[in-house]
């Protein structure tokens, strides 16, 4: 797992998570090129980033819905 600063200067292109509700607690990805991806906090676009292995990324979701990481430390 790595962590970019600024997840704008990236140039990719972002997509909010289908699980994302209305409590402006939201999620975007970016998946280029398998097998990276990127995630990002949606009210941060200019926020950090984190660039995830297929493996990472599946862990970083169970992580998530499982309650286990805070998207306020990216």
């Amino acid at each position: 797992m790595t962590l970019h600063p600024d997840a704008a200067a990236l140039d990719l292109t972002w997509r909010k998570s289908s699980w994302s509700n209305d409590s402006g607690n939201c999620v975007e990805f970016a998946m280029p090129n398998a097998p990276v991806s990127y995630v990002r906090d949606s009210k941060d676009p200019s926020g950090p980033a984190l660039t995830l292995t297929a493996a990472a990324h599946t862990a970083f979701i169970t992580a998530v819905a499982n309650g286990e990481f805070d998207l306020g430390l990216l």
